[in-house]
């Protein structure tokens, strides 16, 4: 399903009304310390997708500890996906959910609100300069941060043979190089998350954090290419669908949004209605 003209036009107003809430820098004591001292919870979000049908998805949310990036709370469920895919415009079809699942999280174990999120997606890094991890800070008022596996091309940044030998350049894990764009501001930074893989990471600034900051987070949320926290949450949607039976989609909407909720309580990891 297209988007029709009038939708576009409505989601560019949206996305220029919020944008201007957008903060490109540190708002948080932890962020100023090199250790990140006072940092503890780490949030990543994710939505998989059913095989063959994008109309129903896994939205799933979880807080890792930090620096041990252990798992301490996790939320899946099923929803129902109802907006069109439109370049440029992929928060309007997924950050609702994610919203909700924030929400969730702040009214039920409070305790356990991330202190930052990483977003599988872009930040500033986008053609009207407002990404996924832009939306969902603004809309949570939670420091976000855009993590992108792929260099969207805008502003003039394209892949190709120069910016391919700008990645072969990048050795050894934390090395970077800014993507500055034909307008000068620079958007983001490529990032080399670890040594076991030459592919590297497209940081960009969400929201309430610098990028110098962004790219000393995701680094250190990394034991492999893809930081901790959305790693979790990839791998937990997906495991999640696998366990889903093929119900049609309306019985997915006369569902409670077949919930599964995990937090850290005093057995270690539990399911949230074992502590109810």
């Amino acid at each position: 399903m297209a988007a029709s003209p009038g939708r576009r036009r409505r989601w560019e107003r949206e996305q220029a009304r919020l944008k201007a809430s957008v903060v490109e820098e540190d708002t948080e004591e932890w962020q100023k310390d090199a250790r990140f001292a006072g940092l503890e919870r780490v949030g990543g979000v994710d939505l998989s997708y059913i095989k063959g049908d994008d109309s129903r998805a896994c939205a799933s949310l979880v807080v890792l500890s930090f620096p041990a990036l252990e798992v301490l709370y996790q939320d899946c469920r099923m929803v129902a996906v109802s907006a069109p895919y439109v370049a440029g415009f992929l928060a309007f079809r997924e950050v609702p959910f994610l919203v909700e699942a924030v929400q969730r999280l702040q009214q039920e174990e409070p305790q356990l609100q991330p202190q930052v999120l990483l977003v599988d997606g872009n930040g500033l890094l986008h053609p009207r300069g407002f990404g996924t991890a832009c939306h969902l800070g603004v809309l949570t008022d939670l420091p976000c941060i855009g993590v992108a596996k792929n260099l969207l091309q805008v502003d003039g940044l394209v892949r190709d043979e120069l910016h391919r030998e700008q990645v072969r350049s990048l050795q050894r894990s934390g090395e970077t190089f800014p993507l500055t764009g034909t307008s000068g501001k620079v958007l983001g930074m490529v990032l080399r998350s670890c040594n076991n893989s030459s592919k590297p990471l497209y940081i960009s600034v969400g929201h309430r954090v610098s990028l110098d900051t962004a790219v000393r987070l995701v680094r250190a949320c990394c034991r492999f290419r893809i930081p901790e926290p959305i790693r979790q949450a990839d791998i937990r949607s997906r495991e999640y669908l696998r366990k889903q039976p093929c119900a049609p989609l309306e019985g997915l909407e006369a569902l409670p949004a077949s919930p599964e909720r995990w937090v850290y309580g005093q057995k270690g990891l539990c399911s949230w209605n074992e502590l109810q």
